[in-house]
């Protein structure tokens, strides 16, 4: 019943929109004002990073039943955006349910479409293992449309769009599915691997290609510290923090939060990775704010875990801390 009255609430107060050229000098400004529910940050800004915007600056407020957020954003060549089009296409996918409009740029399907077939990899890094994997599919007769590979922390992850080669459509045989997901696993599974590869398809939904890979690196726990390769030691929590990515966890008595602040290198999406990681292990952002001056990037984030309390030990603080820095670099392999 609580749930119905929500989706009732929402109905009834859908997202106001305002895209402003007037109001900052060098920046579009993108206000947001909508009924409140978890999730709703990291919507509002994949839509932003399909589009291939730059946030430049961000604040975030989302304590109570409302979600206020004012985005300043920018094209990739450092201009305001005037583009009717896009305009237009980013008062659509706002104004309706973000989560689960059509991508103006290309997003992830995921059950056997007739288009093609999305399989999802995920293995131990070593080189060759992306020609591997393409030998392997053309001896079984499928073409590659398109495919997106991070790799980070020896872990790495795919996700496939493929179709048969003699038809051009998507493989729906399972037997032959099955084969192919059986070979990949061959190709992907390490000789001193200690985990397992998977080969999946995708799971049903439209999934954000971006979102998809961070969630299947994070099950994989590409975050955990590894010992480097000749030097038998790991990669350890006291390293030099004047480097970045500099991550930081500490709890807000007075106010009952836990606050993240964040230091990287500026770069894309870097706001989507951060907040698609945090929402994907169930906290929530309550107030936040995001400044980029290149070439360096700040981030801050009140939150709290979904039940509603802050982060309480210190192995979940620690934990945290390598989840962000984790997302924070796994882009910068991207293939």
């Amino acid at each position: 019943m609580d749930d119905e009255y929500a989706k009732l609430i929402r109905r009834m107060n859908p997202p106001r929109l305002v895209i402003d050229n007037n109001a900052c000098e060098n920046a579009t400004v993108i206000q947001v004002d909508s009924v409140n529910k978890h999730g709703i940050l990291l919507d509002v800004v994949q839509v932003l990073s399909d589009m291939n915007l730059v946030i430049t600056k961000a604040y975030i407020s989302s304590d109570g039943v409302w979600f206020m957020d004012v985005f300043n954003v920018i094209d990739h060549n450092g201009n305001k955006i005037r583009d009717k089009e896009v305009i237009d296409y980013i008062q659509r996918r706002l104004e309706n349910n973000p989560s689960f409009a059509p991508s103006f740029r290309e997003t992830v399907g995921v059950v056997p479409t007739e288009e093609h077939t999305t399989i999802e990899l995920a293995g131990t890094d070593r080189p060759g293992l992306l020609s591997e994997v393409c030998a392997v599919l053309a001896d079984l007769h499928c073409n590659v449309v398109n495919a997106e590979i991070w790799t980070h922390n020896t872990r790495a992850a795919a996700v496939v769009n493929m179709t048969d080669d003699s038809s051009g459509r998507a493989i729906k045989d399972p037997i032959r599915l099955s084969r192919i997901r059986d070979l990949l696993c061959n190709v992907l599974r390490g000789s001193d691997d200690p985990k397992t590869a998977k080969t999946t398809l995708s799971p049903p939904g439209v999934t954000n290609r971006g979102r998809r890979l961070h969630q299947i690196m994070f099950a994989d726990r590409d975050y955990d510290r590894v010992e480097r390769a000749g030097q038998g030691k790991y990669r350890d929590r006291d390293r030099d923090r004047s480097q970045l990515p500099n991550v930081t966890v500490v709890n807000c008595i007075e106010k009952d939060y836990t606050v993240v602040t964040m230091r990287a290198k500026d770069r894309p999406k870097l706001l989507f990775d951060i907040v698609c990681t945090l929402t994907d292990m169930q906290y929530v952002v309550y107030h936040g704010v995001v400044q980029t001056t290149r070439p360096e990037a700040y981030q801050e984030f009140y939150i709290r875990h979904v039940d509603g309390f802050p982060i309480s030990s210190e192995a979940e603080r620690d934990r945290l801390v390598q989840c962000l820095e984790a997302a924070i670099e796994r882009r910068a392999s991207e293939v």
